[in-house]
């Protein structure tokens, strides 16, 4: 593919990557008396018209904007929103849902199963951003298939499988 990595390469890198995550992940849970508890968010893929992905840099990892879904709140509607909040973007289209992620990880004792909806959306130009440091979000950044390519190994295995769908 002229120099850029293909569906395969980045299944790899996701694949070494997920065996090192949940290596470590289940060091960390230990056996709980508690039930899991269950969240579920929505996130964007956001592409500009120069072919342009917005990822953000959150906790020392690479990520996608998202967040947990409100009361009354669809889901497409919770993707826009936390895409908008997270990045201070103001106009998005939303195209087709892309995938749907599962996450499970623990806080404090609590293990957590989160399942994320994640949609397909663009926007027109290259639209300023500003990230919410308040949500621990260092920056947001329009970044090129080759760059954001280069970054998969310091991403989470669920940003992986979205990147792999987007690629389709």
């Amino acid at each position: 593919m002229n120099g850029f990595l293909g569906r395969n390469s980045i299944a790899l890198i996701c694949r070494r990557e997920l065996a090192s995550f949940f290596a470590i992940t289940e060091s960390i849970i230990m056996p709980q008396k508690y039930k899991t508890q269950e969240l579920t968010a929505a996130g964007g893929w956001v592409e500009n018209e120069f072919g342009e992905v917005l990822w953000i840099f959150r906790l020392g990892m690479w990520d996608l904007p998202k967040g947990k879904l409100e009361n009354d709140e669809e889901l497409h509607e919770c993707a826009i929103r936390e895409v908008q909040e997270e990045c201070g973007l103001k106009e998005i289209t939303l195209d087709q849902k892309l995938i749907k992620t599962i996450h499970k990880y623990n806080i404090e004792g609590v293990n957590f199963k989160k399942t994320t909806h994640w949609y397909r959306m663009n926007v027109k130009g290259r639209p300023k951003l500003n990230p919410q440091f308040e949500e621990d979000i260092e920056s947001a950044i329009w970044l090129t298939k080759k760059v954001w390519l280069s970054k998969l190994h310091s991403t989470y295995p669920t940003i992986c499988q979205v990147s792999e769908a987007a690629m389709k």
